[in-house]
């Protein structure tokens, strides 16, 4: 059963289903409604919600919790994750599964509460210090946004490492229909492993033996392993968790590469073009991180150009344009500071990108009209000709002097045939009388 939900709202009751039981947080707008939801739902359900002094307290409360083993989620928005940054480090050094949920917001600095996606750097090149990364996952709408984030939690614990949903002011904002009867009492993937590492106080066995959570080596050849170790989790999450969706990329000229929000507006106008004969598919990336570079190398084949149309001065485009590696050109669009690019314009982008003009089409058409008109006025031209020499007096006493030579041409042929007729008459007349005379003769003889 569908129940009209706002997208905030809809991301804390799919992750209260998926068995998160801890949020800690701290107000900032567009993702109120993240904290406000849960302060209401977590004590129905027995779990703990609590708002921090600051932002910087939330995370190292994630911290705490997610290394006792518990499904534990916060949220923010643009600036209040770059406050979370340090101890997003920590956490990601320390192993340990969380789920970080950022709308964002315009910016730098305090910027704007509009929605943007400007914060696509400090979410897939690791905002905080350190070599790691993050599984990101960008949803296009408020029902894959549900599905995203109860499959975080399954991804966060598969590799003992946080994982982001990155969406923006309008996916928080907006209300959509939400299905979360599949969402219901969502169950952990079935190839999780018990959380044996957890400090949870047990008392040390040979299986589970004492749990220590730390991120802090002081030899450096100790840390070098330890970042090794990190780089081959890493590896095998590019392997298994990067995704992406595909449209109309089999046959386009032009590829465009767009996630969240804006690949919706983007939709709208691919749709618009390919209705004028404009050869345009799009890429949509629903992981930001693994980034599905194979994907947009596979249409290399077919594509002239590429063009990304974000919500930033252009970030994501750097991935483009590693991915292709310079075997095509790769344009860009984008609107920044919480300002939302609208179909009309990527419409526009398009035509100019492939050479389409409605001015040229009107040529080209008056061009076909002219060519259309030149040959009937051709025509016309002979047919005049035609009629004038028909009525012309030599075209008529021509006529009469070839009427007249086949009459008589007619007759002497008549004539011949008759002469020929009589003469074949004659002819026949005098073989019968012969004929006759000799059988009279025959007849005589046999008498005597």
């Amino acid at each position: 059963m569908k129940k009209l939900m706002k997208g905030n709202e809809a991301i804390a009751e799919a992750a209260i289903q998926a068995g998160c039981r801890f949020f800690f947080g701290y107000p900032i707008t567009p993702q109120n409604q993240i904290p406000e939801y849960m302060s209401k739902r977590m004590p129905q359900v027995g779990g703990c919600f609590l708002q921090s002094e600051s932002e910087v307290a939330a995370i190292n409360m994630v911290f705490g919790a997610g290394g006792a083993g518990a499904r534990v989620m916060t949220s923010s928005s643009s600036p209040g994750i770059s406050l979370k940054q340090e101890g997003i480090s920590y956490i990601v050094g320390a192993e340990v599964p969380c789920v970080i949920v950022n709308m964002v917001r315009g910016g730098p600095g305090l910027g704007g509460i509009q929605p943007a996606q400007s914060d696509y750097y400090q979410a897939t090149r690791g905002g905080g210090h350190g070599d790691y990364h993050m599984c990101v996952l960008a949803p296009s709408s408020v029902q894959e946004a549900v599905t995203l984030t109860q499959d975080a939690f399954d991804i966060a614990d598969r590799y003992r490492n946080p994982v982001m949903i990155m969406g923006d002011g309008l996916i928080g904002q907006m209300m959509e229909p939400v299905d979360l009867d599949e969402a219901s009492n969502r169950k952990p993937a079935p190839d999780l492993q018990e959380k044996k590492w957890a400090a949870t106080g047990h008392v040390p066995t040979e299986d589970a033996p004492r749990a220590v959570i730390n991120s802090l080596y002081i030899d450096p050849q100790v840390l070098e392993n330890h970042c090794k170790h990190l780089q081959e989790k890493y590896d095998a999450i590019e392997a298994a968790e990067c995704r992406w969706q595909e449209e109309q990329v089999e046959d386009a000229e032009l590829v465009i590469v767009a996630y969240g929000t804006t690949s919706r507006i983007v939709r709208s106008a691919m749709r618009k073009c390919r209705a004028l004969g404009i050869k345009v598919g799009m890429i949509r990336p629903i992981t930001l991180w693994p980034f599905p570079e194979a994907a947009i190398r596979a249409t290399i084949p077919t594509a002239e150009k590429y063009l990304c149309v974000e919500m930033s001065m252009g970030q994501m485009v750097d991935d483009v344009r590693l991915a292709v590696n310079g075997e095509r050109p790769v344009e860009f669009y984008g609107r920044t500071g919480g300002m939302v690019p609208t179909v009309n314009e990527i419409v526009g982008k398009i035509k100019e990108l492939t050479g389409y003009s409605e001015d040229i089409l009107s040529q080209a058409g008056k061009l076909f009209n002219d060519a259309v008109n030149a040959v009937g006025a051709a025509f016309g031209d002979i047919g005049k000709k035609i009629d004038e020499t028909v009525k012309s007096p030599e075209f008529a006493q021509k006529t009469e002097t070839l009427k007249k030579q086949a009459e008589d041409t007619a007759a002497k042929a008549a004539d011949g045939i008759a002469k020929g007729a009589d003469a074949l008459a004659t002819g026949l007349n005098k073989a019968i009388d012969a004929l006759k005379k000799q059988f009279d003769n025959n007849d005589k003889g046999g008498e005597q």
